[in-house]
């Protein structure tokens, strides 16, 4: 599902990874902590927008995964940033500032080769404890965006 392309520099291989086997590597890495107190500590933090947004999305997404919910929803209207999500129960996560969410569903658009306004596709990732395959939604409208990830039951 993924494309590594291998560059040869002086005799020696190297790999160049791209936002997909960051956003998998990056979910192992954070597989073992908590997940909302690693999100609450990225509110207001200011840096590698790439290294922070597949950060957020990682936690983000294993939060959900492990609160078994049925959605993940971020939104953003008029410069403000909303994190739900959607199981038995609603549960709000720390929402990243609007550049960060900004470069999120840039990241996401980018994984998924969405460049129109509205499109939904299925993102397989492939985790240590096995595959996860989710369906991801993104819109945008004047002032509005929105970046979902459809959770199958576990």
């Amino acid at each position: 599902m993924f494309f590594i392309s291998k560059l040869k520099e002086g005799g020696v291989e190297s790999l160049e990874r791209n936002y997909h086997l960051k956003l998998q590597e990056m979910c192992d890495c954070y597989m073992e902590t908590e997940f909302r107190k690693e999100l609450q500590h990225m509110v207001g933090i200011v840096g590698d927008l790439e290294e922070n947004g597949i950060k957020y999305l990682a936690l983000a997404l294993m939060c959900a995964v492990t609160e078994k919910a049925a959605k993940l929803s971020l939104k953003s209207k008029d410069g403000k940033v909303t994190v739900t999500v959607k199981g038995d129960e609603k549960l709000a996560l720390p929402a990243p500032s609007l550049p960060l969410f900004e470069k999120m569903v840039a990241i996401m658009r980018a994984i998924l080769h969405l460049e129109d306004d509205k499109g939904k596709t299925a993102l397989a990732l492939g985790l240590r404890s096995g595959d996860l395959e989710l369906q991801v939604k993104v819109e945008r409208r004047p002032g509005k965006e929105s970046l979902k990830f459809l959770l199958p039951p576990l």
